[in-house]
């Protein structure tokens, strides 16, 4: 009888043992997006707070017009200029004193920076993607020159700008003045991270994002098929009572991990960003694919779709040229 009680107990143990080995072999994975948006948070790191003074114009005058190029060398000096366009455009001109990056390296890159950052591309897209890599890595004060060199030569055809503007939007029948469309809710990404600390799993998204390079979609890509993506007018709503939206476009703003904004955007569909000028949409872009999301910003924003109707906000043709080497 003895023996068969312990015959019973071994066996009612076995299935303990059993799920206990499973556990210990077979862990849970971590909520790494969780994890990450945790620290992110603690550590002033939500968007409002990366976007937040990330963009300088090109220095004038009070009135307007150009500074001496002595003026102009000294207010480069103040920053640790990257350029991120190409090595041959780079070779061609560059502002004084800039070293030459590229999106993909400029977080290794910024380790031998010795005053704040200022990140030059060619338009001010690009280097908005670079800009967030860099705040999301320990360079909190790295900013964006507005309209990168588009602003600042006509030399060495560094105006992609002029070429970019359009009006074709309202033509194609899929722009609407009834505002936008009622948000819905999802569920967060999934992001995979072998680490369970917040700042390392930020580094390997950081990574990610940078490898990538680049987000951006052609305006009429967007509006002429606008049931392909899901999309967010990144305006105030004054802006869109002036000018209307695409057809189904969202409006989610404010955007923070904090208000949990971030759940009307959708992981499964491509979610395409739009803003003026599509320097800030950059930003956001750069951030969500940080996040998880698969995430595109609309090139030159609604300059590419509605130029003739802007009052605000729009690119101008240069006037002036500022000096390069």
């Amino acid at each position: 009888m003895k023996k068969l009680n312990k015959i019973m107990l071994l066996m009612a143990l076995l299935p303990l043992l059993f799920v206990s080995s499973c556990k210990d072999d077979d862990p849970a994975p971590a909520d790494a997006f969780g994890i990450m948006t945790e620290y992110m948070m603690a550590n002033d790191l939500d968007v409002d707070k990366v976007i937040s003074g990330w963009i300088t114009a090109r220095p004038v005058n009070e009135n307007g017009t150009a500074k001496t190029p002595a003026e102009i060398e000294a207010w480069a000096a103040g920053y640790y200029i990257m350029d991120i366009r190409s090595t041959a455009h780079f070779g061609e001109g560059h502002i004084k004193g800039a070293h030459s990056s590229t999106l993909a390296s400029i977080v290794a890159d910024a380790g031998s920076a010795d005053k704040p950052i200022l990140v030059v591309c060619y338009s001010g897209q690009s280097a908005s993607h670079a800009t967030v890599a860099l705040r999301l890595s320990g360079h909190p004060d790295a900013k964006v020159l507005k309209w990168g060199m588009s602003g600042w030569t006509r030399e060495n055809e560094c105006d992609k700008w002029t070429g970019a503007t359009a009006s074709g939007a309202k033509q194609s029948g899929n722009w609407t003045m009834d505002g936008t469309a009622d948000l819905g809710t999802y569920e967060y990404p999934t992001i995979s991270s072998t680490s369970t600390d917040g700042a390392t799993i930020l580094a390997e998204r950081v990574a990610v994002m940078t490898e990538k390079g680049f987000q951006g979609v052609a305006s009429t890509d967007v509006y002429g098929t606008p049931s392909n993506y899901l999309i967010n007018n990144y305006w105030d709503d004054a802006s869109i009572t002036e000018y209307g939206n695409i057809t189904s476009a969202y409006q989610i703003n404010p955007l923070t991990l904090a208000g949990d904004n971030f759940k009307a955007y959708d992981p499964a569909a491509m979610n395409v960003t739009y803003c003026w000028t599509g320097q800030t949409s950059s930003m956001v872009t750069a951030y969500l694919t940080v996040l998880g999301y698969n995430a595109k910003s609309l090139k030159n924003g609604v300059n590419s779709m509605i130029y003739d109707d802007l009052n605000a906000h729009k690119w101008t043709t240069l006037t002036f040229d500022y000096p390069v080497e």
